[in-house]
This record gives C-alpha cells, sequence and structure tokens, in this order.
C-alpha cells in the first residue's frame, strides 16, 4: 500500500492531541509538558506564510515563551519547506529518534475477548503508569493524551489472574485508525497478549468503519517491527525531530 505521508501526518496530529495546539500558516506548533515529543513538537505540514528562518525564530519564541525546548518532527515527504532540514542544520539543529510508521489493512475477523471502554479506566490508568519506568509526570502526560483522544476512541485490556496484563488504544478517524500506548507487563510478555490486544483494537475499528490502521514504532525496535510486520503492517515513512544542539 502506497501511503501519502502528507495525508496522514494531520490525521496522526488530530490522533494525539497536545493539552494546547497553535498554527503558525501550515506549521503546526504543540505543546504540553514536554515529554511526549508528539505533542511538544512542530509539525511543519504546510507553507507557514513567512520566510522560513522567521518562522523558525517564531516557533522558538512560542516554546521559549513556555519553557519548552524547540522541536520539529520532520516526516519525511510531507515538508514544508521540503529544505527545511537544511535551515535547521544551519543553526544548529540536529535528528534525533527515527520513527517509523507502518500500515495495514484493517481486518475484521472476531474480537479477541479484551476489555473494550471509550476512555482509560483505572485499571488501564494503573498499567499505563506503572510502565513509566518510575517518570510519573511522563505517564501522566501521555494518560491526558489518551483522554483527549477524539471520539470515537477506544481502550483494550486483557487481564489474566486478576492482574491487567496487556493494554492498547486507538483513535479512529474516517477510513484510518490509529494504534496507541501498547503496553505488556514485563511478566507477561511474550505470551501473544499485544497480538490479541490489537486484535481487539482493529475489530473495533472495523465495526466502526475503519479500512487502514497506522502505528508509530522506533526506527531500531527490531522486536516490535518484526511483531507489527507478522501481523500485517508495512513500513510506508520515517519521521525524525530535529532539536537544537544543547
Amino acid at each position: 500500500m502506497i501511503v501519502d505521508p502528507r495525508l496522514l501526518e494531520p490525521v496522526a496530529d488530530r490522533a494525539w492531541p497536545a493539552r494546547e495546539s497553535a498554527a503558525l500558516g501550515g506549521w503546526r506548533l504543540n505543546a504540553s509538558d514536554g515529554w511526549s515529543l508528539r505533542i511538544n513538537a512542530c509539525w511543519p505540514l504546510g507553507d507557514p506564510g513567512w520566510p522560513v528562518d522567521e518562522a523558525i525564530d517564531a516557533v522558538e519564541a512560542f516554546y521559549a515563551t513556555r519553557g519548552l525546548p524547540t522541536r520539529f518532527k520532520l516526516a519525511e515527504g510531507a515538508v514544508v519547506p521540503a529544505n527545511l532540514s537544511e535551515h535547521l542544520a544551519a543553526r544548529g539543529y540536529r535528528p534525533v529518534h527515527d520513527t517509523l510508521v507502518m500500515v495495514g489493512e484493517v481486518v475484521g475477523g472476531a474480537p479477541a475477548a479484551a476489555i473494550l471502554s471509550d476512555r482509560p479506566d483505572p485499571a488501564f490508568e494503573a498499567v499505563f503508569a506503572a510502565s513509566a519506568a518510575g517518570n510519573a509526570a511522563d505517564a501522566r502526560e501521555r494518560l491526558d493524551a489518551l483522554a483527549r483522544i477524539p471520539a470515537p476512541a477506544r481502550f483494550a485490556r486483557l487481564d489474566l489472574d486478576g492482574e491487567t496484563a496487556a493494554l492498547g488504544a486507538s483513535a479512529i478517524d474516517g477510513e484510518w485508525v490509529g494504534i496507541f500506548g501498547m503496553r505488556t507487563l514485563p511478566d507477561h510478555r511474550r505470551r501473544g497478549l499485544a497480538r490479541r490486544i490489537l486484535a481487539t483494537l482493529l475489530h473495533e475499528a472495523s465495526v466502526l468503519g475503519a479500512r487502514w490502521a497506522y502505528l508509530q514504532v522506533e526506527a531500531d525496535n527490531a522486536p516490535a517491527i518484526a511483531l507489527y510486520g507478522d501481523l500485517g503492517f508495512l513500513p510506508a515513512y520515517g519521521y525524525r525531530y530535529w532539536v537544537a544542539e544543547d
């Protein structure tokens, strides 16, 4: 499947809402508490309406006012202007966090017996927070973003022996569904739980009219890429964040 990142990137932006968003022409400026990069970065998806270096100045001022570092999310094939990375490099920015967007067809099938809700319940929140490796602020920001996903959103969790073992979330936007927040507790890994969570979310998405699914995975996370590949997801394009040198 050939995916135009210029069409999918706005969908992905809507799916993971920042606490605060602003626009500079076609550039989207997202700000939260500084942890999740997607909701703490500028997405340059259209003409900013300013000369590029003046636009960068304006973005830097936006984040400085909020006490946040300036970051730009540059997705292959969706950056305006196309040579923005050259301007950023000249100003001392560097690329970090190579990420792969993978897409697949939504296949109905039977649900995989996970518990579904339209918002994170206390059990979901507790396990998600526990997966943040002690960073309570990071977990809280991501949970707040999950709670802001526009309807219809779905949250799935699997309980084993009275304990929530795995979970995930989805954001449905027309024919697209985005998969977010996939987590499996360490003691329950390698038991196929992520597959069951994903199957549940995709089945529900098919009922709600979605035909295509997307997800983001770090480019060096070979096990996750292999898992999603086995489930029919294919690499579509990549993106990087550009950050100022310390």
